[in-house]
């Protein structure tokens, strides 16, 4: 029966994963992991997702670190360690620790990557892996009277090979290494390359592999999503140096062009495909800041709201509201605002008692309805219920149903409604009850 049970299920989630197989089909995708995550048990795990996601036709580009491995092949040579403002100082001897770290670990990853051995999870797979000159480089030169000699950073990436790489149905896979016009090979961070590739590729996304369960925030808790905005709130330079650089790879990615980030842990065997494939993701995911502005409503929002919601007010859509209740109520209201004009809002009435609060007067404005602002207000209201320690919410609708089931709600009856929402309720509107757990 138990037996029985799992196989419903994975039917179950399947079908609920098969919206997110289609979106992602033909999509340009560039994963970063460093040293340590090759390092790590889950690793084959991770390989086989990403040969997984090719099947399911992704496009990708992996990107792959060698710090960890760098280490210890200068370890073994007895090299010495040079590190000027958090930069390794690549000079010849330390030139071959790197060239022989990184060429072992990328074929290392190529032939994980070529794995189609009976009862692995690629049986039968045919999935060609690309790699090559793709990374042109120049010298970090002098700063600050330090020569840091073989340390590089990327000058360009050649776009038009790795995407007729990607066209014929590799894998491309790039090392933290780098290749000058005139001969030369330089030492690159991981994360340089990972950034400057998505933003040359124009990539749909740009997916990270860190320690964490994905970008923690100052009180130790995860993120779920946030903008690019918030990410530069999180840099500290009294983080490491690692973190830094993962940072400001997102950033960069997020300020030129790639839509979205996710940053996910490679301790989990689930991470990858959850982050992609399920409502509620694995780690963080990272949004292209826009240009319109979501905030809390203030006083000075009362008469763009009422002009928002005044024709689903007179088509009985939404119950009417009066500018001396919406004065009243102003700080409730979540607004998006494009050039300070309101184009969507909604509000939020906590219940503390039962830790739960009513989502209500969801409204975008019909000329703004085909993007994804519905979606953006509702995890703003979601982010700001937690903040208030509220661990659901509910909503009553007469039209909307099946928008709210696409954000995660559940339909339940009348019972499911806090005692004091129940007693004011309309029978006359029969309205459907929505809840979803947060």
């Amino acid at each position: 029966m138990k037996s029985m049970d799992n196989n419903i299920n994975n039917v179950k989630w399947f079908r609920n994963a098969a919206p997110y197989i289609n979106a992602h089909r033909g999509k340009t995708v560039v994963l970063m992991f460093g040293g340590e995550a090759v390092l790590h048990p889950n690793f084959a795990n991770i390989i086989h997702d990403i040969s997984l996601l090719r099947s399911l036709g992704v496009k990708l580009v992996v990107v792959h670190g060698a710090r960890p491995q760098i280490e210890e092949r200068m370890a073994q040579r007895d090299i010495e360690r040079k590190i000027e403002k958090n930069v390794r100082i690549t000079d010849a001897e330390t030139l071959v620790a790197v060239k022989d770290a990184t060429g072992s670990l990328r074929l290392h990853i190529e032939a994980l990557l070529s794995t189609g051995l009976v009862n692995s999870p690629m049986h039968g797979s045919q999935i060609r892996v690309s790699t090559g000159n793709f990374v042109i480089a120049k010298p970090m030169g002098v700063r600050d009277g330090v020569d840091y000699k073989y340390t590089g950073v990327v000058r360009r990436i050649d776009s038009d090979g790795i995407n007729m790489q990607l066209n014929y149905g590799s894998i491309v896979l790039l090392s933290p290494i780098g290749y000058s016009p005139t001969g030369e090979v330089f030492n690159l961070a991981l994360e340089d390359v990972a950034a400057q590739t998505a933003i040359a590729l124009k990539a749909d996304k740009l997916i990270t592999f860190t320690e964490d369960e994905g970008l923690i925030d100052n009180t130790g808790e995860l993120i779920k999503s946030c903008s690019v905005r918030t990410v530069k709130t999180l840099l500290d330079e009294k983080d490491c140096h690692v973190r830094q650089l993962l940072l400001r790879a997102i950033i960069q990615s997020g300020e030129n062009g790639v839509e979205r980030c996710h940053c996910i842990s490679y301790q989990s065997d689930t991470a990858l495909l959850q982050e992609l494939f399920t409502r509620d993701g694995a780690g963080t995911l990272i949004a292209k800041d826009h240009k319109e502005l979501i905030a809390v409503a203030s006083i000075d929002d009362v008469a763009g709201i009422l002009e928002l919601i005044q024709p689903l007010e007179e088509e009985g859509v939404l119950v009417k509201r009066s500018r001396e209740l919406l004065e009243v109520e102003i700080g409730r209201f979540i607004v998006l605002k494009k050039e300070d004009v309101i184009i969507a809002c909604a509000a939020l009435y906590p219940y503390p008692e039962v830790a739960t609060g009513e989502v209500a007067c969801v409204v975008i404005h019909p000329d703004y309805r085909n993007g994804n602002r519905g979606e953006r207000v509702m995890q703003a209201v979601e982010l700001e219920a937690k903040m208030q320690g509220l661990s659901s919410l509910f909503l009553l609708t007469t039209v909307s149903g099946h928008w709210f089931r696409e954000q995660g709600f559940i339909e339940k009856n009348l019972d499911a409604l806090p005692e004091g929402k129940k007693q004011m309720y309309n029978f006359q509107r029969n309205s459907q009850v929505f809840i979803k757990h947060i």
